[in-house]
C-alpha cells in the first residue's frame, strides 16, 4: 500500500505518525511550499514530495491518498482522487455543503473505491461498550452536549503557523460534535439515524468584520424519543475546552480531549490522548483496503451529520442572506 499524504500540518503529522513503521509505504507528501514540504518528506521517510497535486495523483504505485489539507479543499481534492482511481481517506469535514458531501459519496460507490473519512471520536475505544448497550436496548441516552472553545481572532492553527485559510465552526468543528451526537442516541445506526431526528435549531451570529465568519454557535437537535444534543462553540474563548458530555438511564460519561480523561460514576480515569486516537483512523482505513471492508467511518455513514449541517446553514442563511464565507461555496 503505497500512501500519498495531501497536506502536512497538525493531521499530517498524526497520520503519518501512525502509518510509519505499519505494513504500508509512505510514498508521496504533497504541499504547497517547497522548503516546508521537503523537510517533512525527509522527517518522516517518504520517498518523495511535491507542491504539484495533480502529479502525485497521475503516480500509478499510488494506492491511497490521504487529505489533510485545508477544508475548503477537501471536496475538490477527493473528487480528483476518486477520479484518478485512489482510495481515500478524507480528513473532516469531508466537504463544506451537503451537495459535494454526496456527490464525493456516491462517486466512491459508482468507481468501487473505498472511501473512509476521518472521524476520531467514533474512534474512542472506551465508547464502543456504551454503544453495544444502546444496540441491545440495554442502556438509553438521553443528551449529548459538546463543547468545542478555541480564542481565534488570529488565523494561526494548531501547528503554530499562519495558515492560508480559515476555518468554519459550523462545517469543521461542530461536525465532530454532532457526528458524535448521532452515534450517540442511534447506538451506532448512522444508516436509520435521520428517522429519529425531530428539529434542527442553530444560532449563528453575523460575520465578524475582524475574521469574516460567523465565531460562535449553538446548535440543538431533538429526536421524536425526546432526546436532544447539543453543541456550543466559539472562537473568542479565552479558555481552551474540547469536552463531550453523554448522559443516559445508567450513568454520565464526560470525555475531556484536552486532558484525556473519562469521568463517570466510577471516578476519572484515563484515556487514550486525542493525538493517540487519531492513529487508529489512518491504520483502520488502510487495513480495510486491505482487507475488502469498509472502514470503520465509511463515506456514506457522515451523511446523516452533513444533512443537519446544511439544515443549520439553511437557517443561518435565511437571517443572514447567503453569502460567500470562506470555503463554503454558495449553490
Amino acid at each position: 500500500m503505497n500512501i500519498c499524504m495531501i497536506g502536512h500540518g497538525m493531521m499530517g503529522v498524526w497520520h503519518s505518525e501512525a502509518l510509519r513503521g505499519e505494513d504500508c509505504c509512505l510514498h508521496t507528501v504533497v504541499g504547497r511550499r517547497p522548503e516546508p514540504t521537503a523537510a517533512f518528506a525527509a522527517e518522516y521517510g517518504y520517498r518523495q514530495w511535491t507542491v504539484d497535486f495533480n502529479q502525485a495523483l497521475a503516480d500509478p504505485e499510488i494506492d491511497i491518498v490521504i487529505i489533510a489539507g485545508p477544508s475548503e479543499t477537501h471536496a475538490e481534492m477527493a473528487i480528483a482522487t476518486l477520479q484518478a482511481g485512489k482510495h481515500c481517506l478524507v480528513e473532516i469535514p469531508i466537504a463544506m455543503n451537503l451537495e459535494e458531501s454526496e456527490r464525493i459519496v456516491a462517486l466512491a460507490a459508482e468507481k468501487g473505491l473505498t472511501l473512509g473519512v476521518v472521524h476520531p471520536m467514533r474512534y474512542r475505544r472506551e465508547r464502543q461498550p456504551l454503544l453495544e448497550r444502546i444496540a441491545r436496548g440495554e442502556e438509553r441516552v438521553s443528551h449529548v452536549h459538546g463543547r468545542f472553545f478555541i480564542h481565534r481572532l488570529v488565523n494561526v492553527g494548531a501547528t503554530g503557523y499562519q495558515r492560508s485559510w480559515v476555518d468554519n465552526i459550523l462545517w469543521h468543528h461542530s461536525t465532530h460534535l454532532l457526528d458524535l451526537g448521532l452515534l450517540m442516541v442511534s447506538g451506532g445506526d448512522m444508516a436509520n439515524v435521520e428517522a429519529q431526528i425531530r428539529d434542527v435549531q442553530c444560532h449563528m451570529p453575523s460575520i465578524d468584520p475582524r475574521t469574516g465568519i460567523p465565531m460562535e454557535i449553538v446548535l440543538v437537535v431533538t429526536t421524536h424519543d425526546d432526546q436532544s444534543i447539543v453543541c456550543t462553540g466559539s472562537y473568542y474563548g479565552r479558555e481552551r475546552l474540547y469536552d463531550t458530555l453523554v448522559l443516559s438511564d445508567r450513568d454520565s460519561y464526560r470525555a475531556d480531549e484536552l486532558v484525556s480523561s473519562l469521568a463517570t460514576q466510577e471516578g476519572v480515569q484515563p484515556i487514550e490522548s486525542e493525538r493517540e486516537n487519531a492513529w487508529h483512523v489512518p491504520r483502520d482505513f488502510v487495513a480495510a483496503v486491505r482487507e475488502g471492508r469498509e472502514p470503520l467511518v465509511p463515506g456514506w455513514s457522515v451523511l446523516p451529520t452533513m444533512r443537519l449541517l446544511q439544515r443549520a446553514q439553511a437557517q443561518w442563511d435565511a437571517r443572514h442572506g447567503r453569502q460567500l464565507l470562506p470555503g463554503r461555496p454558495v449553490y
